[in-house]
């Protein structure tokens, strides 16, 4: 059982996957800070507002924060950060299968050694 553990953890796409994994995370981290920093103040703008977690507020002020309950803004920040991760992983994963079709569709050195061994015997 500790062997086959042993073998599960070193497969190299569960090590892969947690690779993946970090990176994604990272990444979120950076496209939230984009939008929050960049996007959502710039579109804050049209709405006369710092930015949009303060645009199209509603509901009760909540007495600890100050902050009243609804925000349609922040909502729409989501969104907008939802959108850009799955814009940039959309044109990651398409550049990752144009690789890989690149490298499948090139022949083996083996294939061409013997597609050449092939052609030589045909010749004699």
């Amino acid at each position: 059982m500790i062997q086959e553990f042993k073998d599960f953890i070193n497969r190299g796409n569960l090590v892969d996957l947690a690779v993946a994994f970090v990176l994604g995370v990272a990444f979120a981290s950076v496209v939230d800070v984009f939008v929050s920093r960049i996007i959502n103040p710039l579109i804050g703008l049209a709405f006369n507002t710092a930015g949009l977690d303060n645009a199209m507020l509603f509901g009760e002020v909540d007495p600890a924060t100050g902050v009243q309950a609804g925000s349609v803004g922040a909502f729409i920040g989501a969104i907008i950060n939802f959108l850009v991760v799955a814009f940039v992983l959309f044109s990651v994963v398409k550049a990752y299968n144009r690789m890989r079709a690149a490298q499948e569709a090139a022949p083996t050195e083996e294939v061409v050694l013997l597609t050449e061994i092939r052609d030589f015997l045909r010749t004699r």
